[in-house]
């Protein structure tokens, strides 16, 4: 892949987070409190249907199973976790601890994809959890166990998720679009009993609630999930994973917008050190092709 149409690949990419970024704002802003099954499953399940409406095409062989085991890493299990550390935690402190993903997918890429570790990786990592911590550090009080277990918990299913995509790649003569719904529908279905058992349906939904949900169906697992397996497909392990650090400066962007929150030098920097950690893991070795 050409260093011009790999960057213009990892940009696009790059709208996937971005739009999650805005999932911390969403969660607190405009959904019903402390409801992160329900958040969960409404935002993959319906979308997931809708693709499959329009595609009707369907796993075979093996791709059953490991339709529902991607859907519950990428989708399930990792949506649960994300909504638990966005309703305990503030966002920014979420997206630090989940900073480590990356860390996690160079050990599993070198392990399962027999993807090289350079120095210039072990630099990018250490660079982008560092520029995290300066974007969204703050003077808070005592965290949530459960808030940031849930938050490590999320970064190895994302980590994980990541890995197998790209090992196990897409069915021949298979779609995006399919292969984003089956996955879809697997997270969603994942989480519907526990939604159903553990929190049940709220009595009523405000308008603003509604929107919320909408937005999360549609960009926030639709639209960015499409975009997401298509980079993994096109772009190396490690520098997909990389990508998702765009969320917490999203994150703190939009609460800088919408929330009257400052940003300080410190936070700045910190946004610039990110920005060099994901340029230097996009970087290939010479000579190399997609």
């Amino acid at each position: 892949m050409r260093g011009g149409h790999h960057l213009l690949t990892a940009g696009v990419t790059a709208l996937a987070p971005a739009i999650w970024g805005s999932t911390y704002l969403v969660t607190t802003e405009w959904l019903p409190p402390d409801r992160p099954l329900l958040a969960t499953t409404v935002r993959a399940l319906p979308g997931g249907l809708v693709l499959l409406a329009l595609t009707c095409l369907l796993p075979t062989g093996p791709w059953w199973w490991r339709s529902l085991v991607l859907g519950t890493l990428n989708i399930g299990a990792f949506n649960v976790l994300l909504f638990v550390a966005a309703y305990r935690l503030p966002g920014g402190i979420a997206a630090m601890v989940m900073a480590v993903q990356p860390m996690i997918v160079l050990i599993l890429s070198a392990l399962l994809i027999g993807d090289k570790i350079r120095g210039t990786h072990v630099v990018a990592c250490l660079l982008g959890a560092a520029g995290v911590a300066m974007l969204v550090i703050r003077r808070t009080g005592a965290l949530s166990t459960v808030g940031v277990v849930a938050a490590l918990a999320g970064a190895a299913c994302m980590a994980v998720g990541i890995t197998l995509t790209k090992r196990w790649g897409r069915p021949d003569r298979v779609g995006l679009l399919p292969f984003t719904a089956w996955q879809l529908i697997a997270g969603g279905l994942v989480s519907l009993p526990f939604t159903l058992i553990l929190e049940g349906l709220p009595a009523a939904l405000t308008g603003t609630n509604l929107l919320g949900f909408a937005y999360l169906t549609s960009f926030g697992a639709v639209l960015s999930y499409a975009l997401w397996f298509r980079g993994i497909e096109r772009l190396p392990a490690l520098a997909v994973s990389f990508l998702a650090l765009g969320s917490p400066i999203v994150a703190t962007l939009l609460g800088y917008l919408f929330l009257r929150q400052k940003l300080a030098t410190v936070q700045i920097v910190g946004v610039i050190a990110i920005i060099v950690a994901v340029l230097l893991a996009q970087t290939r070795p010479p000579g190399s092709r997609r």
